[in-house]
C-alpha cells in the first residue's frame, strides 16, 4: 500500500470512530474518557483541548494517559491531559473552600479566599457559583444559619445562640433572620409558635397531595396515600404553628401546585419558602438545575456541588426533601440508571419520570 493510500485509511478510520465526533467538537463531557495523540506534533490531548484542530490521518486514540506516553507522546500544554480535568480541579477547590467557610468564627471576604485559591476574585465567584449553586457570600450565610438552627436548640438564650453562630452583633442577625429560619428566632425555639402555616390537602393522580405555604412562599408540597398521615407529617415539622385551613385564594395556588404534579416539565414559578442545612441547599439547588425529561446520578449531584465523595449525603438530602417536583430529587437515580429510593415511593418517581420523558 503507498503512502498516500495508507494516510487516506487512516484518516478514514479516525474519521468513522464515534471519539472523532467528540474531539471535534470540543466535548469536556469526554475528558477523561479518552485522550487523543497527534502524530505530526509528538503529544496528547484532552478531547476538550482548544488547540488548532489535527488532521485525522494524525490522530490516534488512548483510554489513558499511560497509553498515549508509552507510544511516545509528550502531554500537551495547553490542556494539560495528565492533570485532573477543570471541573474536577474546580469541584476540589471549591470543596476546600467551603471547609474553610465552614471551620472560620467569621466568614472570610471574597478577596481573602481568592487569595487562598490563587485566583481573581471574579474567577473565584463564577466557579464557586458554577459549583455549588451559591456564591460564597450565600454559602456563608447558609451555613450561618444551620449554626443558628442548631444553637437555638442547645443555647441558653437567643442571644447567646446569635453569638455562638458566629455573629458578631445581634442587629446583623436579625437582618437576616428571617431569611434564615423563615421566621422569628424566638418562634423558631418554640416550634413555629405564633407562625401562622396554610394548608389544604386535596388529590392528583399520584393519590394525595399536601400543599401548605408560610408567608413567605409554599414550605411544603407532600405526597402519599394517607391524608391524615400527610397532616400529621406537617405538623411535626411546625408542632406550634398555626395550622390554617385553606381558603379560596389558596386553592388556586393548590391547583397550581396539582398541575406542576401532572405537567412537570412545565415547570413553576410559585414561590418557596426552602428551609436546609447549607448542604441541602447546595444539594437542593443542583437539583433544580437538571432540566425537566433529564436525570442525574448521586455521585453526578456530589460532583456538582463541589463534595464528590458524599454520595450518600446527597441521597439524605434528597429525602430530607418536602417540596415534592418543586425540587425535583424524582431525577436522582443510581449510577447505573437505575430508580432507587423516594420519599414518596418509587412507583411514584416513576411516573414523574415517564410523564417528563413523554412530554
Amino acid at each position: 500500500m503507498n503512502k498516500s493510500k495508507l494516510l487516506e485509511t487512516q484518516a478514514a478510520a479516525t474519521s468513522n470512530d464515534p471519539r472523532w465526533a467528540r474531539v471535534t467538537a470540543r466535548d469536556a463531557s469526554a475528558d477523561g474518557q479518552f485522550f487523543y495523540s497527534v502524530r505530526s506534533t509528538g503529544v496528547y490531548c484532552r478531547p476538550s483541548c482548544g488547540a488548532r484542530p489535527a488532521r485525522p490521518e494524525n490522530v490516534a486514540f488512548h483510554l489513558t494517559t499511560a497509553d498515549a506516553e508509552a507510544a511516545g507522546f509528550r502531554a500537551c500544554k495547553r490542556c494539560k491531559p495528565d492533570q485532573p480535568p477543570l471541573a474536577e480541579q474546580h469541584a476540589t477547590l471549591v470543596a476546600r473552600l467551603c471547609k474553610r467557610i465552614e471551620l472560620a468564627d467569621i466568614a472570610p471576604t471574597l478577596d481573602q479566599l481568592a487569595i487562598e485559591a490563587g485566583i481573581s476574585s471574579f474567577h473565584l465567584h463564577r466557579v464557586f457559583k458554577a459549583v455549588t449553586g451559591l456564591t460564597p457570600l450565600a454559602y456563608a450565610a447558609a451555613h450561618r444559619g444551620k449554626r443558628v438552627r442548631s444553637e437555638l436548640d442547645r443555647a441558653g438564650t437567643v442571644t447567646d445562640a446569635i453569638f455562638e453562630a458566629g455573629y458578631n452583633s445581634n442587629g446583623r442577625f436579625y437582618a437576616e433572620a428571617d431569611g434564615l429560619l423563615g421566621m422569628t428566632p424566638t418562634a423558631f425555639r418554640a416550634g413555629g409558635r405564633d407562625t401562622e402555616i396554610r394548608f389544604a390537602i386535596g388529590q392528583c393522580t399520584l393519590g394525595a397531595i399536601l400543599v401548605a405555604a408560610s408567608a413567605r412562599g409554599i414550605c411544603a408540597i407532600l405526597l402519599g396515600d394517607d391524608p391524615d398521615a400527610l397532616a400529621r407529617d406537617l405538623q411535626d415539622r411546625f408542632p406550634q404553628a398555626a395550622l390554617v385551613g385553606a381558603d379560596a385564594d389558596f386553592e388556586r395556588t393548590v391547583a397550581q401546585v396539582v398541575g406542576l404534579v401532572e405537567a412537570p416539565r412545565l415547570g413553576h414559578d410559585l414561590p418557596l419558602d426552602v428551609r436546609g442545612t447549607a448542604f441541602q441547599q447546595r444539594v437542593w439547588q443542583a437539583l433544580r438545575q437538571i432540566p425537566a425529561g433529564e436525570t442525574a446520578s448521586y455521585a453526578e449531584v456530589a460532583k456538582r456541588i463541589g463534595a464528590p465523595t458524599s454520595m450518600r449525603a446527597v441521597a439524605q438530602a434528597c429525602g430530607a426533601n418536602a417540596l415534592a417536583v418543586a425540587i425535583p430529587c424524582h431525577r436522582v437515580v443510581r449510577s447505573d440508571g437505575a430508580l432507587s429510593g423516594y420519599r414518596w415511593g418509587v412507583e411514584r418517581k416513576r411516573s414523574l419520570l415517564d410523564r417528563e420523558a413523554q412530554a
